[in-house]
């Protein structure tokens, strides 16, 4: 009997989102193509920095993508608080998705961890290439959300640059007429109020720069300030044999590899999601119906992969800082 009355259930279901799948379609149509102009979508500004949106903390501009990035935050807060709610009731008799979802994320990234890392150090590097995973992916996340980077403040486009005329709608509200501009009249462009917060090189340097420096801090730990031997290795450097002073010359070469990781960890990650947005504000120029949900569909995709990378890489590095540690103690 429950079988009998769950096929009509799925199917009552099914018919009821194919329903609201076309009237988005159909809506999209309307306002893309055949509403009045002012009502049709602009694009927003793709622009290489974070722009201000009005807003300043004692004399410090606040950005769109630290807006983001705060949000992305609290939304990791709210997703520990939660899950730590369910545990501090005895987790119910029977888990919720929601429960699954972040227990699955955990235990992800612990499979990854464990299968990198000596034991030893895998419960101490875990919270780190954790943190990092769950950040990452909610940062770029966060962009699929409808209207995220589609309402914004006007600004009068520099000289140059391609914009359209404003029109009032009510009270102090403007929106952007999608004709050109008279000879002489000022044009406009959106400035989102959000942005990606991985397409802002700030943030990914910052994200890099904490990463590397963890890698050394373990380092320390496992080696003590011998670690640092294999970037100046002074002994080999004073022995006097000239192929052990090759060593000191490696070790710089290692320095500046460390350096050079910062710089790999921070432009691929802003090169990848930052082409992500700039391809979906081309998509949705050409072809503002269907098209941009393939690539935003993409694009998540692409946002959790990246997160991927980022902690996967990280996880590696730190290993390599303290490797060797547990068989020198063995020895």
């Amino acid at each position: 009997m429950s079988e009998t009355t769950a096929a009509p259930t799925k199917k009552r279901n099914w018919g009821r989102k194919r329903w609201i799948a076309l009237a988005l379609i159909g809506l999209g149509i309307y306002f893309g193509g055949y509403a009045p102009t002012f009502l049709r979508p602009i694009s927003p500004v793709v622009s290489l920095p974070a722009e201000p949106i009005g807003l300043s903390i004692w004399g410090f501009a606040i950005t769109n993508t630290m807006v983001a990035t705060l949000i992305a935050d609290l939304v990791i807060v709210l997703m520990a608080w939660g899950v730590w709610r369910l545990l501090k009731n005895g987790g119910g008799e029977k888990p919720t998705g929601w429960y699954n979802f972040v227990e699955w994320i955990v235990e992800f990234v612990w499979n990854t961890v464990a299968n990198v890392v000596d034991p030893k150090w895998a419960k101490r590097i875990f919270p780190w290439s954790a943190t990092i995973f769950i950040l990452v992916m909610t940062a770029n996340l966060t962009k699929a959300i409808p209207g995220f980077e589609a309402f914004g403040l006007l600004k009068e486009a520099e000289e140059g640059k391609h914009g359209y005329p404003a029109v009032q709608l009510f009270g102090s509200v403007y929106s952007l007429n999608k004709t050109e501009a008279a000879a002489g009249e000022a044009v406009y462009e959106v400035v989102p109020f959000l942005r990606g917060g991985a397409t802002d090189l700030n943030f990914t340097f910052a994200l890099a720069i904490v990463t590397m420096i963890m890698v050394q801090v373990f380092g320390v730990w496992a080696h003590g300030p011998g670690h640092f031997e294999k970037f100046f290795n002074l002994r080999a450097l004073v022995s006097g044999d000239v192929l052990k002073a090759v060593d000191f010359g490696v070790g710089l070469l290692e320095l500046i590899s460390e350096i050079a990781k910062i710089l790999s960890f921070a432009f691929r990650l802003f090169g990848n999601i930052f082409a992500g947005a700039l391809l979906l504000s081309i998509i949705g120029v050409m072809m503002n119906v269907v098209a941009p949900a393939g690539v935003m569909l993409f694009e998540v995709f692409v946002g959790i992969l990246q997160a991927y990378i980022f902690a996967l890489l990280a996880t590696v590095f730190m290993s390599q800082s303290v490797a060797g540690h547990h068989a020198e103690e063995k020895h």
